[in-house]
């Protein structure tokens, strides 16, 4: 199962490459817009993969719960991360603009910070939608403790430091907008 995790990771990358070259370099619109929306096909295929291990009656252990943090982190920044791809992408092989870059300070930083800890609880949202479909096809408390005892509460250790690190820059970096 955390080998198909890893497939997954390196699946959206080599899908996402191959749709910036179509679209770049060899000027195959078509086939990088067909590429791009096959991007969300590798979580489907993690899903699918992660409810047939368990649907065999397995027990959930840590690489399941992984398995779900992966899919709420893909879908909450996914469309980030291939935006960010395609603005470098684009600045290095089709004389686009050079790609954004997050505030230093200010409002605007402040701003930034907010909208990433939000897509993280979207994140933490889907992950744990995950979980509790993954404790629902599996169905017995005993055969999914690791999710209740440790995907869980990892990803909740995580928020509450990313909020705690949120405020601070919202405290140190709330300054005077740059200009």
């Amino acid at each position: 199962m955390f080998m198909l995790i890893v497939a997954c990771e390196a699946g959206f990358w080599v899908v996402l490459g191959a749709a910036l070259v179509a679209r770049y370099v060899l000027r195959w619109q078509r086939t990088s817009t067909a590429l791009l929306i096959g991007v969300p096909l590798v979580d489907v295929v993690l899903l699918a993969a992660t409810v047939a291990d368990l649907a065999d009656g397995g027990s959930a252990d840590n690489v399941h719960g992984l398995a779900a943090i992966y899919l709420g982190v893909s879908v909450a920044f996914g469309p980030n991360m291939i935006r960010w791809a395609d603005q470098r992408f684009a600045h290095k092989f089709a004389g686009g603009p050079p790609p954004w870059r997050k505030p230093k300070s200010g409002p605007a930083r402040v701003r930034y910070e907010w909208r990433a800890w939000g897509k993280f609880m979207i994140a933490y949202g889907i992950a744990c939608g995950v979980m509790a479909f993954l404790i629902f096809v599996v169905s017995t408390p005993e055969h999914t403790a690791a999710l209740w005892q440790g995907a869980i509460p990892f990803m909740s250790v995580i928020a509450g430091i990313w909020l705690i690190t949120t405020i601070s820059d919202t405290i140190t970096k709330a300054g005077p907008a740059e200009s």
